[in-house]
Order: C-alpha cells, then sequence, then structure tokens
C-alpha cells in the first residue's frame, strides 16, 4: 500500500515505514504530524485517485530529527569584464518517518493492527513454502573434487 501526499509544497510517494526528507516542518522531535493532502491511494491494486484530494485520506508520521542539507555552490562569471560572483546555500530540512496511511475514520492503532495481522500471514505463507532440506550425506566413498593447478606460463627462449 502506498500514497503520493502532498507536504510543504512538494508531492511525495510514502509507505508505511519509510523515512523521508521534507522541507522544514514547524513541529518538535518526536512529535505526530499528520498530512491531509493525499492525492492517490493504492491499496493492494486498487487505486483511489482524489480530485484534487481524497476526502478523508490522512498519512500519519512521527518527526525523527531536523537537519541541513548538502551544500549547493553558485557560481556566476562573466568573462572579460571582472565580475565574479559565488553563493552558498544549505537547504533546512526534516526527517520523517510515515506510521501509516489512513482512510475514511480511521485510527493509526487500526493501522497498525491491520499491518501486523498482513506480516503474521505472510511470514506462515512462507514457513510453509520453505519445507526443510535434508543435508546431503558425506561419505567416504565419494571422489573428492580436486583443484585445479595453474597454468605455468610458456617461456620463450631467444636464439
Amino acid at each position: 500500500m502506498y500514497a503520493i501526499v502532498e507536504i510543504a509544497g512538494q508531492q511525495f510517494k510514502v509507505e508505511r515505514g519509510v523515512k523521508v526528507y521534507v522541507h522544514r516542518l514547524d513541529a518538535s522531535e518526536g512529535a505526530k504530524v499528520e498530512f491531509d493532502k493525499v492525492l492517490l491511494v493504492d491499496n493492494g491494486g486498487k487505486i483511489q485517485i482524489g480530485t484534487p484530494s481524497i476526502d478523508g485520506a490522512k498519512v500519519a508520521a512521527t518527526v525523527l530529527s531536523h537537519l541541513k542539507g548538502d551544500k549547493v555552490i553558485v557560481f556566476k562569471k562573466k568573462r572579460r569584464k571582472g565580475y565574479q560572483k559565488s553563493n552558498g546555500h544549505r537547504q533546512q530540512l526534516t526527517q520523517i518517518l510515515v506510521q501509516g496511511i489512513l482512510g475514511k475514520g480511521e485510527t493509526l492503532k487500526d493501522e497498525i493492527a491491520v499491518a501486523k495481522k498482513a506480516e503474521t500471514a505472510a511470514v506462515e505463507v512462507k514457513a510453509k513454502k520453505a519445507a526443510p532440506k535434508k543435508a546431503a550425506a558425506k561419505t567416504d566413498d565419494a571422489p573428492a573434487k580436486k583443484k585445479a593447478a595453474p597454468k605455468k606460463a610458456a617461456k620463450k627462449t631467444e636464439e
């Protein structure tokens, strides 16, 4: 399940448990935030598209940290005129962890319970498919594999 959500003027594709860097938010570290401008939700092939956003849909997230992005250098120059201008910038970012994608009337606890049920069902299916394999019995009668000896380069003699 994923959603396209608009956060601070930019659109992001988010899933449950994904960390995303967004423009600086006015929330303290560890705070819970919700974004209600959800543009698209894909729930296992069932796609809902908003006009422009889906009514009642939200994305719940937790603010992990505030940090600065990579340094960007802007350099301007006009040749033969003696004009040079250098400028730098570091974007203020917030790292968030998406807790869940909520539909109309759902709460975060409902989303977590549904996700845990899905995870346990997936683990059970994998356990059924992966049958224990028997280890091949080693016998002394079996011929041992010999490693190939490295080939020596032929030397040329000058006559």
